[in-house]
């Protein structure tokens, strides 16, 4: 089974890392997205790597990308916030980001299971942004957890097979490729079996899925930072002005605090800044803009609210590695 170490923090899913840590020290664990690959990815882990309290992180962490967990064969316990959830074979556990991953127990056997992880940007230009995702109808299973919906749902059996089968697809096609290596139709293969997937678990989820429920009241302290309302009105405020040069000052003005109060505020709460999330929307429209358009760099940075395109680049470098031309040409090689 393919893992890698961080130096701060526990072994890792291919293209994540810890990237930062919450005001209780619980480590957040990002996607790095790559030139030339969807942020996609999927594992199979079977018994011989199982173990109790063994998942993905070793230990309480959080995540900013959507996480499935499906058995495809065999039972166990996955611990989500404040919760315990019993799987057997054929379930399909949802985590939304933002909640804390508490540990895990596998019941000795024949066990398969699969992890599935994405961010909302796999689904394309209208989901990408930190809260859009929980209008989009192919992630209301997620979305709908705030409500009560059910973590935990059942595949049907007769469906179980082209889950598996969707699933190794994605492990193929979205898997760590050599620069230069990656197969041709690789993006597409593993967003159309991604989105296929989504299809069946909103179709599972939808007799469940409650049409009106009220949200319920969210500890900041229990990792669901999505849920809590001044969290949600930064990223709403965030989605609203990217594109224009605003600052935290403007983002703290428009809603009515201190900038030094809702900064801390919110790194306690979600594990980022007010500018890292306003940086991370701003990389994310950068990346579809190099990807999609001809635009001249100077172009992007001043649709992604940047005045001067020499700090874009500067930005883009620090949180990618490559520069926005070099993922330009890296992606449409």
């Amino acid at each position: 089974m393919v893992r890698r170490s961080s130096a701060s923090g526990p072994p890792l899913l291919p293209r994540t890392r810890v990237r930062r840590l919450r005001a209780d020290g619980t480590p957040v664990v990002a996607y790095l997205p790559s030139p030339g690959t969807v942020p996609i990815g999927a594992e199979l882990v079977v018994d011989a790597d199982l173990r109790p309290d063994h998942v993905p992180g070793d230990g309480p962490h959080a995540h900013d990308f959507h996480v499935l967990v499906h058995v495809e064969r065999g039972a166990g316990t996955l611990r989500v916030d404040s919760g315990d959830w019993q799987l057997a074979t054929g379930d399909v556990c949802l985590v939304a980001p933002g909640e804390v991953v508490r540990g895990a127990s596998v019941q000795p056997g024949d066990a398969r299971v699969w992890l599935a992880f994405f961010t909302a940007e796999a689904l394309g230009r209208h989901a990408v942004a930190p809260l859009v995702w929980r209008q989009h109808p192919l992630l209301a299973a997620f979305s709908g957890l705030d409500a009560g919906s059910p973590r935990v749902l059942s595949v049907p059996e007769e469906e179980r097979a082209s889950w598996a089968t969707l699933l190794g697809i994605l492990a193929a096609e979205a898997g760590v490729h050599s620069p230069g290596r990656v197969r041709p139709g690789a993006q597409e293969a593993a967003t159309a079996a991604l989105t296929l997937l989504l299809v069946s678990l909103a179709r599972v989820a939808a007799p469940a899925v409650p049409g009106v429920a009220p949200t319920p009241e969210v500890d900041p302290s229990s990792g669901g930072w999505a849920r809590d309302p001044l969290v949600a009105a930064v990223l709403d405020a965030v989605e609203a002005g990217f594109r224009e040069p605003i600052s935290t000052r403007d983002v703290a003005r428009s809603l009515g605090y201190t900038t030094g109060h809702l900064t801390t505020v919110v790194r306690e709460r979600s594990g980022r800044t007010v500018l890292e999330w306003l940086t991370e929307r701003r990389m994310i429209e950068a990346r579809r803009l190099l990807s999609e358009t001809d635009l001249p760099v100077a172009v992007v940075a001043d649709r992604t609210g940047y005045r001067d395109s020499t700090y874009l680049v500067r930005r883009f470098r620090e949180q990618h590695g490559v520069t926005p031309i070099q993922w330009r040409r890296q992606t449409r090689a």
